[in-house]
């Protein structure tokens, strides 16, 4: 091997060598991908998409209320929409969501998924916590019936695509 191949042989390896530990730096510490199970988030979610997350994000910043997040469990992860944040008030009447005594308009909800959300609280959110809920109100495990309220700790990240199937390929909302 001439002295010219060994070092296009060299560069070749160092850029592999980049491109693998960049790779693994934005994986571990910025982003990574979900995939959805179930129909609890139907219809912004679908069962089996794949969605990529933010990992960074909530060392920044903390869940905003609409969010779209990721809950790390010790047998399995969510996806779930914030509805609450510390010391928030919530409350469902009438089929209608109430934080802290305000009307919150849900524009993310098909009309059929709003009129199947019973009531429930009012409850207070207590600090360090979140309470969450999926956009398929009546068949969602969440805040009000199993999750319980979320721990920051739990919030691993907050989704920004759906990266598959292709056909779905785009912006969560």
């Amino acid at each position: 091997m001439s002295e010219q191949s060994k070092k296009e042989w060299l560069e070749w390896l160092k850029a592999i060598a980049v491109a693998i530990t960049l790779a693994f730096i934005l994986r571990t510490f910025f982003f990574a991908t979900s995939i959805v199970e179930g129909a609890s988030m139907d219809p912004t979610l679908q069962n089996g998409e794949r969605v990529m997350f933010n990992k960074i994000v909530y060392y920044i910043d903390e869940p905003a209320r609409g969010d779209i997040v990721i809950i790390e469990r010790p047998v399995k992860s969510y996806v779930k929409r914030v509805i609450g944040q510390p010391g928030d008030t919530v409350e469902i009447r009438e089929h209608e969501l109430y934080v802290n005594g305000e009307k919150e308009t849900q524009g993310y909800l098909t009309e059929e998924a709003a009129s199947a959300t019973r009531d429930f609280g009012p409850v207070e959110v207590p600090e360090g916590k979140y309470f969450v809920m999926g956009d398929n109100r009546s068949i969602s495990k969440d805040s009000r019936n199993g999750l319980g309220f979320v721990e920051e700790e739990e919030i691993i990240g907050r989704t920004e695509l759906v990266i598959y199937p292709l056909n779905q390929w785009g912006l969560t909302n």
